[in-house]
């Protein structure tokens, strides 16, 4: 019984560090997209009283010191999570910035 709670352990800690991971990616992304975190994910969600995302948040840097992300590295990290509702609306920034991009 110990080695199950143990391994269960071990692969709960392995999740909360991939989803440390997936929030600080989305976060940078939208830094990097002058894009609000919180206000994107409050869009989804209802609310982005989300400590996850808050850690996320403090961890990035600005877009100058940042590597690039690209969109479509962001929404697979997203769909692995299920979160569809933040890759639908990752989706409609991006075309959103495309067109913006192309009437310039």
């Amino acid at each position: 019984m110990n080695e199950k709670s143990e391994t269960e352990k071990k692969i709960i800690e392995s999740f909360k560090q991939d989803e440390k991971m997936m929030a600080h990616v989305f976060a940078q992304w939208c830094v990097n997209h002058d894009q609000d975190p919180a206000e994107i994910y409050a869009s989804v969600y209802g609310s982005a009283d989300n400590q996850v995302l808050r850690e996320a948040i403090d961890l990035t840097v600005p877009k100058e010191e940042a590597g690039p992300i690209e969109t479509e590295t962001l929404l697979g990290v997203l769909s692995l999570f299920g979160n569809e509702g933040l890759a639908e609306e990752v989706t409609k920034i991006k075309y959103k910035n495309q067109k913006k991009d192309e009437s310039n």
